[in-house]
This record gives C-alpha cells, sequence and structure tokens, in this order.
C-alpha cells in the first residue's frame, strides 16, 4: 500500500471558481413524519444561492428512508429541472456480498429522474479487496456516462471505507467518474489525493468532504458537505468571495461557518443532522428541528450555541 506523506501544504490556488454541493437535510415534523414542504422550501434555497443539491445523502437520511420516501426525494429533484446528484443506497449488512445489481439499479432510478449517482458505501463493498474494488467501479462505470465515487470514514457511517490510494489512482482512469466524494477528515489524505489529481486528471473533482477543514478549498477541492445545508447562502457568499480575491469576506465567512462545523460534527458525528435541523429552525427556515429517530440527539443546550453564531453568519451574508 502506498504510504507516502506530506510534510508541506500545497500552494493556495487564489481566485478559482469552487464547485459547491451540498447534501440536504430532510425536516421532520414534531410527530416524526416527513416535512415535504420544508424540505422543498430547502432545496429551492440550496438551488437559488447556485449550490448543487445532493440528496437521499445521509444528511437526508437516506440510508435509512424507505424506497417510496427516496423515490420522493428523487421526484422533487426532477421537478426542478436542474443538476443534482443522489445517493444509490444498497441496503445490506456486515455479514452481504457486495451487491452491484442493486447499485446499477439505484443507478437507473436516479438517472431516470434526471440526477448522477454517487456511490454511497455498503458493507458489501467495504469488504472488497482494493482489486475487487477497482473492478466494482469499472462494472458499475460499465452502466452510465457518469457517476461520483465516494470515500466515507467510519466515523459517519459503519460501512464507511476510505480507499488507498492506489485504488484512488486507478479510479481516475474510469472516465465515467466525474469526481469523488473525500470524507476522512484529514487534511493530509486529501491533500494527498490533490496532488495526485493534479498530476493524472486534473479535470477530475475532488469533493471534499471535510467539515472540519472547509478551507480545503483554497488548495484545489471542490466540496459536498453537509455542514453547507445550515448556510447554503453563506457558503455561496464566500465561494464567490474566494473567486473575487475578496479575503477578508472569504475568512470572515470561512472563520464562522468552520466554528459552526467544530460543534456540530463533533462526536458523535452523525449527530450533526440534529444541530442541522436545530439550526435551520433557529433561521426560521423549518418549522421543527425533530430528526429520523435513528439519528443521534444534540443537548437542548446546543440551541444557545447555534443562536449567536446563527446570527454572525447572516450579518455576513450580503
Amino acid at each position: 500500500m502506498d504510504q507516502r506523506t506530506v510534510t508541506i501544504a500545497p500552494v493556495v490556488i487564489r481566485n478559482r471558481s469552487i464547485t459547491g454541493m451540498s447534501a440536504v437535510l430532510l425536516p421532520f415534523h414534531d410527530d416524526t413524519t416527513i416535512d415535504w414542504f420544508g424540505f422543498e422550501a430547502h432545496l429551492d434555497r440550496t438551488i437559488a444561492a447556485g449550490i448543487i443539491p445532493a440528496l437521499n445523502m445521509d444528511t437526508g437520511f437516506g440510508p435509512v428512508l424507505s424506497a417510496k420516501d427516496r423515490d420522493r426525494v428523487l421526484a422533487i429533484g426532477r421537478d426542478r429541472a436542474v443538476a443534482f446528484i443522489a445517493g444509490a443506497h444498497v441496503p445490506d449488512s456486515p455479514t452481504m456480498a457486495f451487491d452491484l445489481a442493486s447499485y446499477c439499479a439505484e443507478f437507473e432510478r436516479i438517472e431516470s429522474n434526471g440526477g448522477t449517482p454517487i456511490v454511497f458505501p455498503s458493507f458489501g463493498m467495504a469488504s472488497l479487496t482494493d482489486d475487487k474494488l477497482v473492478s466494482a467501479h469499472q462494472n458499475l462505470a460499465r452502466t452510465t456516462d457518469s457517476f461520483y465515487g465516494f470515500e466515507l470514514g467510519a466515523m459517519f457511517h459503519p460501512a464507511g471505507r476510505i480507499f488507498s490510494l492506489e485504488v484512488f489512482t486507478a479510479l481516475l482512469d474510469l472516465p465515467q467518474i466525474v469526481g469523488l466524494k473525500h470524507s476522512s477528515l484529514s487534511r493530509e489524505q486529501e491533500w494527498l489525493r490533490l496532488e495526485i489529481r493534479d498530476r493524472l486528471r486534473p479535470g477530475f473533482r475532488v469533493l471534499t468532504g471535510n467539515d472540519l477543514a472547509i478551507d480545503m478549498v483554497t488548495y484545489g477541492s471542490d466540496y459536498l458537505l453537509g455542514l453547507s445545508t445550515f448556510a447554503p447562502d453563506a457558503f455561496a457568499a464566500r465561494d464567490r468571495a474566494w473567486e473575487k480575491g475578496d479575503d477578508p469576506t472569504f475568512f470572515a465567512l470561512n472563520d464562522q461557518l468552520q466554528y459552526l462545523g467544530h460543534i456540530a460534527f463533533r462526536t458523535p458525528v452523525p449527530g450533526y443532522r440534529h444541530n442541522a435541523a436545530m439550526f435551520l429552525k433557529l433561521r426560521n427556515w423549518i418549522a421543527s428541528d425533530t430528526t429520523h429517530r435513528s439519528s443521534p440527539q444534540r443537548p437542548d443546550s446546543d440551541r444557545a450555541i447555534l443562536a449567536p453564531i446563527a446570527t454572525a453568519i447572516a450579518a455576513l451574508v450580503p
């Protein structure tokens, strides 16, 4: 296995146009039923900000939704007639083998609604050797023109797996894989991928999933974050500031958003979804901060911490 390390950060790429993607929160009513009106409003808010929505991701509780509810989410995305990506989920257990046919069916379901699939991890996929993991992606590539890969740390999902650098490098040879979300929460691991990407396939999108280091965009990453669903307007304003070379605005927004990220993405990490609901309710963007019954809950005291951050961010957004 490639054990290279980084001893110095890469050069910052100034004035670059950042591609932002946001894993859109699926809100719930107090009675734990899905708040479809609130979801549509937040999806529209994300699109209006100029950020590409990512549907049925972990932030949208995609892995635990029924197939019917995931289909409804996709249909809502399709009705907007805009580019979106969506998680391709294959429910399984730690003892089950990789299920290529089910992934292919999920790809078809997403693409028939106008979305681009992103491979959500499964236990079967996580159990594959490196060679078989590459083969699995090669087989998926034969079924489509465009999809995203996904490295996800186990702190986010029990079936998560961070690829070796050899696997990452091999995936760059597949033109159908247009990018990959990297969620190790490690700057070093992401910097290594950027170096390989820049050398071998510059057009490939490395989508940072590092909610604890959202300034990775200054080094050449784009992003697909759960944190951006808290404030898509602020992320879009931050991104525009970087492209214009407006450092004071970029760093003022980035600092507040990163402060928010360190609070929300503490252990247990999946509890960030409850913080997202709290934050959106504080902004009067959704009616309830209830989340899916399977999601870890944050203490009520978090609301008092989140409120001044929401006020500070709102004051910075033009």
